[in-house]
């Protein structure tokens, strides 16, 4: 067969040629591979990862359940006597120092003597407690045996009456000297002696301590003159002690007389103690509420005007929880890490409130499920390696 050209034809040869041409170049294309994505930052992992046994030898896991997350609020606070641990010792009448037993510093025990006071007062008082006894004995018997004579009708109702009045007009002036000795600091043993002649030579009158403690302010020396109202010694007992903090009012309504806080000395021991007292009025300034605990302080570790951290833990209701040690963070996401029947999954959560070593578990986890609580470090180096491992670092 022969083909013929003619001048229609070339063009038509040459546009179909052409056309084909085309047609294969389009076939010998190869498709562009898609475009390599890279995990993006805060996307959770759901894949488990295999332990090595070493890292598995390490792991401790706990199931997930209910636990109590206690809210714990802390507040600045002061270490303060207990008040009611606290004498201040002062001479009730006029005199002189003669003798001073004790000193700064001094451990005493309760009716040990501190000092002793030459006083003309305290002898005119003696003497005259001794006088008024000695009237009201003879006052006594007179009217006693004014009685037995009444009672026999050999003396008359009117000097009965009279004898009466007499006995109760001597009781009257010794008690009102009784009472003032006694206002003084003398003891009512030490007025038993001097009733049976132990009078005190040379006037003395004896201060002793009120309390057991330890003497931690001295204003007298010997010699020196005293009058009614001097502050000599101050002696304070250590062994319990005040504790006050400020809360602010909507914390403090949280919290009632008997609650337990906690006393955090700085480089201390912690103490326990009850909340004793919350002040029904707030502070004018600061708006707060001034608290006070009283703590048992045998061993001497809290010391009077020293701060300290006060904590106090609100009551609440059981609520899913793991333990703090089981939070980690991967590519700035919060989660856990989960055993799982194939290996151990990392799993974002949502959390809540902290406290006594709890997290709460808001949203992520069940209860039941096994979380990894110690060895969580190193099942974070495995699954970051796995990852580098697999390209997605790049």
């Amino acid at each position: 067969m022969s083909i013929t050209w003619t001048a229609q034809t070339g063009p038509c040869l040459l546009a179909l040629v052409l056309s084909i041409a085309a047609c294969g170049d389009r076939g010998s294309e190869q498709p562009a591979p898609p475009p390599k994505t890279s995990p993006q930052p805060g996307a959770a992992r759901t894949g488990t990862i295999q332990a090595p046994a070493a890292v598995r030898d390490r792991l401790h896991i706990e199931t997930v359940a209910a636990h109590v997350v206690p809210e714990i609020v802390t507040a600045p606070g002061e270490v303060a006597l207990d008040l009611k641990q606290v004498a201040k010792i002062t001479s009730r009448l006029e005199g002189q120092v003669q003798s001073v037993y004790v000193q700064l510093g001094d451990h005493v025990r309760r009716g040990q003597r501190l000092l002793a006071i030459e006083s003309m007062r305290l002898d005119e008082l003696v003497q005259e407690y001794l006088v008024t006894k000695a009237q009201t004995d003879v006052a006594e018997s007179g009217f006693r045996r004014t009685e037995k004579l009444a009672a026999d009708q050999i003396v008359t109702e009117r000097r009965l009456v009279e004898e009466r009045g007499h006995y109760v007009e001597a009781q009257a002036r010794h008690q009102h000297v009784r009472e003032k000795l006694l206002n003084m600091g003398m003891t009512t043993g030490e007025l038993h002696q001097l009733e049976h002649g132990s009078h005190q030579e040379g006037h003395l009158y004896t201060l002793t301590s009120p309390i057991d403690g330890t003497v931690v302010m001295q204003n007298v020396v010997r010699g020196q003159g005293v009058s009614p109202g001097n502050e000599l010694f101050e002696v304070v007992d250590t062994s319990r002690v005040w504790i006050f903090a400020n809360l602010p009012i909507e914390q403090a309504r949280k919290f009632k007389e008997g609650d337990v806080g906690t006393i955090l000395p700085k480089g201390g021991e912690p103490v326990t103690a009850p909340l004793t007292y919350l002040a029904p009025v707030a502070d004018e300034t600061t708006r707060t509420i001034q608290v006070r605990f009283e703590a048992a302080n045998q061993q001497h570790n809290l010391r009077p005007r020293e701060y300290v951290d006060v904590q106090l833990t609100v009551a609440s209701a059981p609520t899913l929880a793991v333990p703090l040690s089981a939070m980690t963070m991967v590519e700035n996401v919060h989660g856990v890490f989960v055993q799982r029947d194939t290996g151990y999954a990392f799993v974002p959560i949502e959390s809540g409130r902290e406290g006594g070593g709890w997290i709460e578990i808001r949203k992520g986890l069940t209860a039941g499920e096994q979380v990894v609580i110690d060895g969580v470090f190193d099942l974070k180096n495995v699954l970051l390696k796995e990852h580098i491992g697999s390209g997605e670092g790049g």
